[in-house]
């Protein structure tokens, strides 16, 4: 966030409701989210990178709140991406732990619980957009942006490898999976390419070949995996190599990619597209996030979490900055005044430059944060950024194709209200025999 005058931040700190903390009571922040399961690339390494924003900043004294520094302390809770479990933790994080922002990566286990996040004000980030809703307030998605991001990865295909020009793709049908869907729909229809085969499957599948032999028989230039967890991802990577594919491969995240590299060839994944940097990627030196020096946060994640980076390690952090840089504006840690101040108080960045707050027309509220996206493929078997793409130009040229796809999909916010809402459009590939 841009520093703002003295007088400004003076005028604002006094009109906010401050909740006053204790001298040495430290300040809890929860992390509800997958920490073991087919999940847990998306959470655990999430918590690792909080982690060493946390002990950074207490290293400096902690928060600065009315002139007074206070200690911040982590709270997690392991909801393995299970409804029943995400209840559990939310309750135990909130009424036990009295935690002042939740961080959570969203979707299934998130619809559960927002009547009563929403109902006690608290403070609560998702990674999904399509978790936002008029009716959440007090929910935001201020790091990630899935899964709209993933139009830049489509649209810089396009224009660098032009003779790409049929896709088959595949999803899970679940809270992560269909958004994912829509969204690649929309962004290979805007960029003019073919849909040739689509296959939907049950989330807790494991019948690879039942998804990818479909695609494969199709004979398409493009391998889609959406948002399929990392363990699909691998599995379906490497029964395309071992059935001989000899295209271009696309998917949302690829954690762990050097053992995809190690089980096929440096040769097979040369070209793979996805949209989740290394943070030693020389195009992020200039980036202004993670204390300025994204790579040393890399290093020192590395060093502290050996074979663990994954799409998320930096993510939640980076929801902990734009917090902690609200937190100081208003001088109080009460959920009405942070995110007044998140969203009244300058402009924003997120981890890869400006961004401003969006949502309304898809999600039925402002509380998403909109800017540019890297794209990331694979070269001589390491993760390098290829460009930035910006989401609010594909948005206004494309935003309403976005939103029928959405829409079809029964991804809508209005939508999502009615829970046994049949989705149009809604085709699932039986399991072969």
């Amino acid at each position: 966030m841009m520093p703002s005058s003295f007088a400004h931040q003076l005028a604002v700190s006094s009109a906010f409701p401050r909740l006053s903390v204790g001298m040495n009571e430290p300040v809890k922040i929860g992390f509800l989210a997958p920490l073991s399961g087919p999940v847990e690339s998306w959470g655990l390494p999430g918590l690792n990178g909080c982690q060493i924003w946390v002990d950074s900043l207490n290293r400096s004294g902690g928060v600065m709140i009315s002139g007074r520094r206070y200690p911040v302390e982590l709270r997690a809770y392991d909801c393995g991406y299970n409804a029943d479990r995400a209840q559990n933790g939310a309750r135990h994080l909130v009424e036990e732990e009295n935690v002042k922002l939740l961080l959570m990566l969203g979707g299934d286990t998130i619809t559960p619980i927002l009547d009563y996040l929403n109902g006690r004000k608290i403070l609560t980030s998702t990674l999904l957009p399509s978790d936002l809703s008029p009716d959440t307030p007090f929910l935001i998605a201020p790091s990630e942006l899935h899964p709209i991001y993933n139009v830049t990865g489509v649209e810089w295909l396009s224009a660098n490898r032009p003779n790409l020009k049929t896709v088959a793709l595949c999803s899970q049908q679940d809270a992560l999976g269909l958004p994912s869907l829509a969204t690649y729909r929309a962004a290979f229809g805007c960029a003019g390419m073919s849909l040739i085969k689509e296959v939907q499957y049950s989330a807790e599948s494991t019948d690879v070949r039942s998804i990818v032999q479909p695609m494969l028989d199709a004979n398409p230039d493009i391998l889609c995996w959406c948002t399929s967890y990392t363990p699909m991802v691998h599995a379906m990577t490497e029964y395309a190599h071992a059935h001989g594919f000899k295209g271009q491969i696309m998917s949302c995240t690829l954690d762990h990619y050097e053992r995809l590299v190690a089980r096929t060839s440096v040769e097979f994944m040369e070209g793979t597209v996805f949209q989740f940097p290394d943070f030693d990627d020389p195009l992020l030196r200039e980036k202004t996030f993670f204390f300025n020096q994204p790579h040393v946060f890399f290093e020192e994640y590395n060093r502290r979490f050996p074979d663990s980076w994954s799409a998320v390690s930096w993510e939640y952090a980076a929801i902990l900055d734009i917090w902690h840089s609200a937190v100081e504006k208003c001088n109080s840690v009460n959920s009405v005044s942070v995110l007044a101040a998140m969203k009244q108080l300058g402009h924003v960045s997120h981890a890869f430059g400006p961004a401003h707050w969006w949502g309304h027309d898809m999600f039925g509220i402002d509380n998403a944060l909109v800017g540019d996206w890297p794209v990331v493929s694979i070269s001589k078997g390491k993760a390098r950024v290829v460009a930035f793409g910006s989401i609010p130009d594909w948005l206004a040229r494309h935003g309403e194709t976005l939103k029928q796809e959405m829409s079809d999909l029964g991804q809508l916010w209005d939508q999502r209200l009615v829970t046994d809402a049949p989705r149009p459009g809604f085709i699932c590939e039986p399991p072969s025999v």
